[in-house]
C-alpha cells in the first residue's frame, strides 16, 4: 500500500493518469505474484508433490523474484501496448516503487523464515529452523531500500527512457547475485553458483548491454 501511494503521487507529478498507473500496477502485482509461485513450485517440485495443499498457503512464503519479474513484466507490456502508452516512460516510473515493495516484503521473509541465510555464529535466532543463522532478509531490504532512494535520484534527474528501468534491474541482479552466497535454500547447480546466481548474472549482461546502447543514444 505504501508504494502504491507513492506511485500514484509521483504519477500526478509526472502528468500521467493516476489511475492507469494503478490498474497498471495492480496488473503488474497480481502477475507478478502468481508467476513467483509458479516459478518457486517448480524449484521445489517434489515437495509440493508431497504436500499439495501448500501450494495455496502464500502465508507461508515461496515466491520468486525472477518468476514474477517475467510474468509481470509480460502482464504489463500487453496492458500497455493496449493502451498505446509509451513503455519504458511508465517502467521507469515505477519500477523505483517496485524496489521499495520488495524491501518492505523482504519483512515479511523474516518473520516466514523464507529466504534464509546459512547457519552462522553471528545472527539471529529462527524458530522454524531452530538456529542462528544469517538475517539474508535484513540485508537484502536494507540494500534495496538503497536501491529505491538511488532510482528517486535518477528520475529527478534528466534520463532516457528506459534508464531507470535497466539501471533497476542491474543493481537488482548485482545485489541477488552477492547475497545469494549467505542464502541457505538454494542448491549449487553450476561452477559453485546457485540457478539464481546464473540467471543474475544473465540480467545483469542483458542490463549492462541496455544501459550501454542508451548512453550511446545520447551522443
Amino acid at each position: 500500500m505504501t508504494s502504491s501511494a507513492l506511485l500514484i503521487l509521483q504519477a500526478k507529478r509526472k502528468n500521467f493518469n493516476p489511475d492507469v498507473i494503478f490498474n497498471f500496477a495492480f496488473l503488474v502485482f497480481i502477475s507478478g505474484i502468481i508467476g513467483a509461485r509458479i516459478f518457486y513450485i517448480i524449484e521445489n517440485l517434489g515437495y509440493f508433490a508431497n504436500n499439495p495443499l501448500e501450494i495455496i498457503m502464500l502465508q507461508h512464503g515461496g515466491l520468486s523474484w525472477f518468476g514474477g519479474l517475467i510474468s509481470g513484466v509480460f502482464a504489463g507490456l500487453l496492458y500497455l501496448k493496449n493502451r498505446r502508452l509509451a513503455i519504458y516512460k511508465v517502467l521507469d516510473l515505477i519500477v523505483p516503487y517496485v524496489a521499495l515493495a520488495q524491501a518492505i516484503g523482504r519483512v515479511g521473509c523474516l518473520l516466514n523464515g523464507c529466504c534464509f541465510g546459512k547457519i552462522s555464529n553471528f545472527g539471529i535466532y529462527f524458530p522454524v529452523h531452530q538456529s542462528v543463522r544469517i538475517p539474508t532478509q535484513i540485508y537484502s531490504s536494507l540494500v534495496l531500500i538503497l536501491i529505491f532512494i538511488f532510482l528517486r535520484l535518477l528520475q529527478e534527474r534528466p534520463h532516457r527512457d528506459g534508464e531507470i528501468f535497466f539501471t533497476y534491474l542491474l543493481l537488482y541482479s548485482l545485489k541477488r547475485f552477492f547475497i545469494e552466497f549467505w542464502r541457505a535454500d538454494n542448491d549449487i547447480i553450476f561452477l559453485g553458483l546457485t540457478l539464481f546466481q546464473l540467471i543474475s548474472l544473465a540480467v545483469l549482461f542483458l542490463s549492462i548491454f541496455e544501459l550501454t546502447a542508451i548512453i550511446k543514444s545520447k551522443k
